[in-house]
């Protein structure tokens, strides 16, 4: 009985074929889910979704986080009951060679989110 809990709790997610530039492109736009992606960049582990303190309220955050997922720039997998958050670098990396690389650093060099920039 615990095996159909289990599967309701999986998330779905893009293949690597099934990512696609432009839905890559769309969810790296907005300000609230580029954030994210550049607090994943900057840590190696998986990190919960109340981790982050985002400007907006809950139920937008969750759609962030579904954008994210659903364009494949993030891995969500659930561990017990936190939804873990996790770049998918290396799939993103092998489709768009240094694009995420790029956003990050055009995205510091602005200097909204660096007070030295």
């Amino acid at each position: 009985m615990s095996e159909p809990k289990a599967e309701a709790r999986r998330l779905p997610h893009p293949t690597r074929l099934e990512i696609r530039l432009e839905g890559v492109l769309h969810a790296l736009a907005d300000p609230v889910r580029l954030q994210v992606v550049r607090e994943l960049a900057a840590r190696p582990d998986e990190l919960a979704c109340s981790f982050f303190e985002l400007p907006v309220s809950k139920s937008t955050t969750t759609y962030h986080f579904r954008v994210l997922r659903e364009s494949g720039v993030i891995r969500q997998t659930y561990h017990g009951t936190a939804k873990m958050n996790s770049l998918r670098e290396d799939d993103l990396e092998a489709l768009f060679p240094g694009l995420l690389g790029c956003v990050l650093t055009a995205d510091a060099r602005q200097g909204r989110h660096h007070p030295e920039g």
